[in-house]
């Protein structure tokens, strides 16, 4: 199940980015700080739970995502690599894992099994002291 996602419910706020880059770090708000709330948000109610069910650091107690991204030097660059990462914990969540339905051995795989638990005790068996 495909989610897209709504870019306008997103609060985006520009910030200075960490790390080297020499003067033009000290200046320049580049990297993003991205905010989106999921009791707000336009999706599909069993998503919202899941997102709210994660236990992921980057979701607060009040249900509120907060993404830093900050890998370019660029703001748009850094604000479509939020995006895109918000987009991937939305489609996480939206995946549901097809419920595992237990099956039972066959009867020659039990024999399989039972036949080398036997030999491996035999060859065991030859191990031990020589009785004379």
């Amino acid at each position: 199940m495909s989610v897209l996602l709504n870019p306008d419910e997103v609060e985006f706020t520009a910030i200075r980015a960490q790390g080297p880059g020499g003067q033009n770090v000290n200046k320049v708000s580049c990297a993003v700080h991205l905010r989106f709330d999921i009791a707000r948000s336009s999706l599909p109610d069993s998503i919202k739970e899941r997102l709210l069910a994660m236990s992921d650091q980057r979701i607060t107690k009040e249900g509120i995502i907060i993404l830093k991204a900050q890998q370019s030097r660029s703001l748009e660059q850094n604000r479509a690599d939020g995006l895109r990462r918000l987009q991937d914990i939305i489609t996480q969540a939206a995946h549901t894992p097809t419920p595992r339905r237990p099956t039972r051995p066959t009867r020659s795989s039990q024999r399989k099994r039972l036949d080398s638990k036997n030999t491996h005790g035999v060859q065991k068996a030859l191990r031990g002291r020589v009785l004379v």
